[in-house]
């Protein structure tokens, strides 16, 4: 395979809502035409691949995640004339495009489902999972609290219907012939107007047989296999990246044997660095890369610190949850679902500026492609006093203008209040103070997405750590046919000294990637020291 076909492995992963990134119009909901004008200061991150949240038409009772036209924009933010030209922007930027793929449900509101449940005989009945009866509701649901079961009645079909996730979402049948088809058709479609890819929403979910009578297949990995040979097909280059939060013995499924996900994001790691936080110990870490499966070449992890949902806590013991939710979340109204965490991370870590630069630059050089979420580049904070998960979602803040420089419109017509008081408010933390401080977090982490695009090493080869003689201490080295680059990362709260002296055998020097100077190896690598939360990236030079 190209070089280039693998271009998922350095890629700078950038997430982002339409809707509360940027409104053009004044209606106060973000919108393509917003997202085009901004697409500069995207661009100016360093960002190589832009990750959109669901646009689709919907009722949006779950944030878009509840679809009822797989081929549409939703009107409220824009058209799809305005897609097609924000991707060829992006694409002009050499910045490419994946979006939300969300076929293990539909909307109650999407036609199929509509035709299901007014004519049981029509062919979109078998779309969906059904029983006559009540089943047995032994599948633990999803949103605790807020969803009390797995299947409901419906009185017009006058049967059950599964659904995995809330009850306005009925589930797919993936063992039905003509769902595959409409799942391919609609890859097709957006492949055909330039996207480079899909992250998969819930994919253990959706090749799930549950309640499914005479599937056609004895193994459902067989349903990712094929939609991964139909995007390949239609552009080669194409990526799935899905969201598969499982246990580490059960992961490598998904990848198969490189003809399944190119990628899967690393839910384990993810925990594991806050837990290495809390106990400014590195082993964590080191015990949760180590117990990944060996991956196939073409594969990769996406590497991430946050995302659009909670901090998913699950697959780890309850003790070790305790320990995070205590550090990180210890009031109840941080915590969500029994499971995870609803802050972004700039308040989970206090605002400390040099536990900022330490996690980011630990999903920088851990082995993946690393994904941001907006306003994290900027140190964005939550609203707590905003329901659910929508603490996390509040407007991109641009500006000390009204509303973040985010939208014209009144307040009461905002798709979501900005924050607007505190150490977090617009006034505080915004794009465009921080672009013009040269000394700014922003700017920082420009730089570190710099050098860590002249790193290949970090994104394309496993790590081997190193022994420091300090678990406080991570040290990894990752090396291609490029090179070798190694990184160290002290997590604890003092300054630590170590000796790398003979680490690399022989060496010409290792070059400061952060520090922008050189040491000779022989002078300088005897004693290394890490400030208090600090970090080194180094690239070895061997005389050869």
């Amino acid at each position: 395979m190209r070089p280039e076909d693998l271009w998922y492995k350095r890629a700078i992963v950038y997430c982002l809502d339409v809707e509360t990134f940027m409104d053009s119009n004044g209606d106060g909901i973000g919108d393509f035409a917003g997202l085009y004008d901004r697409l500069d200061e995207i661009a100016s991150l360093g960002v190589t691949c832009i990750w959109l949240l669901p646009f689709y038409p919907t009722p949006n009772r779950d944030n878009g995640y509840d679809i009822k036209d797989y081929y549409g924009v939703d009107p409220r933010l824009g058209t799809l004339g305005e897609f097609v030209e924000f991707v060829h922007l992006a694409d002009e930027y050499g910045i490419r495009v994946i979006v939300d793929l969300v076929v293990n449900h539909t909307s109650d509101q999407h036609p199929w489902f509509q035709k299901a449940i007014n004519d049981p005989t029509s062919k979109y009945y078998d779309y969906y999972v059904w029983q006559d009866e009540e089943p047995d509701s032994d599948a633990k649901v999803i949103f605790p609290g807020q969803q009390e079961r797995t299947w409901t009645y419906n009185e017009q079909a006058d049967a059950w219907y599964l659904h995995r996730f809330y009850d306005h979402q009925p589930d797919l049948n993936i063992a039905n012939p003509d769902v595959q088809a409409e799942i391919r058709r609609i890859m097709g479609f957006w492949l055909q107007l330039g996207i480079a890819g899909f992250r998969m929403d819930a994919a253990p979910y959706l090749i799930e047989l549950r309640g499914i009578d005479n599937p056609d297949v004895d193994d459902p990995y067989e349903y990712l296999s094929d939609f991964r040979d139909f995007i390949s097909w239609r552009r080669g280059d194409a990526v799935l990246l899905a969201e598969v939060n499982v246990p580490a013995d059960k992961i490598g499924q998904y990848f198969g044997d490189g003809d399944r996900m190119q990628m899967l994001f690393n839910f384990s790691l993810c925990r594991h660095i806050f837990l290495a936080l809390t106990r400014n110990d590195s082993q964590p870490i080191m015990k949760s890369l180590q117990e990944l499966p060996e991956i196939p070449d073409t594969a990769q992890w996406a590497v991430f610190l946050r995302n659009h949902d909670e901090l998913n806590l699950s697959n780890i013991p309850e003790d070790e949850q305790e320990e995070i939710y205590a550090a990180f979340a210890p009031n109840n109204d941080m915590q969500i679902f029994d499971r995870g965490i609803r802050r972004r991370l700039a308040p989970m870590l206090d605002n400390d500026r040099r536990r900022l630069e330490l996690v980011h630059s630990l999903m920088l050089t851990l082995p993946g492609t690393p994904v941001f979420r907006y306003g994290e580049e900027i140190g964005m904070g939550d609203d707590l006093s905003q329901p659910g998960r929508d603490s996390i979602r509040t407007p991109m803040q641009w500006s000390r203008e009204r509303h973040a420089g985010f939208s014209t419109a009144p307040a009461d017509q905002l798709v979501r209040s900005v924050i607007d008081e505190g150490e977090f408010s617009y006034k505080c933390v915004n794009y465009e103070d921080q672009s013009l401080d040269p000394d700014s977090f922003y700017n920082w982490l420009v730089r570190a997405i710099r050098v860590r695009t002249t790193c290949p090493e970090f994104g394309e080869s496993k790590a081997e750590f190193i022994d420091m003689g300090d678990s406080r201490i991570l040290a990894h080295h990752c090396q291609t046919d490029h090179g070798q680059v190694f990184a160290l990362h002290n997590l604890a709260e003092e300054e630590i000294s170590v000796s790398l002296k003979g680490t690399f055998g022989e060496i010409d020097r290792a070059i400061d990637l952060m520090g922008e100077k050189s040491q000779h190896a022989e002078e300088d690598l005897d004693s290394v020291t890490l400030s208090e939360y600090g970090y080194r990236w180094l690239r070895i030079i061997h005389p050869h």
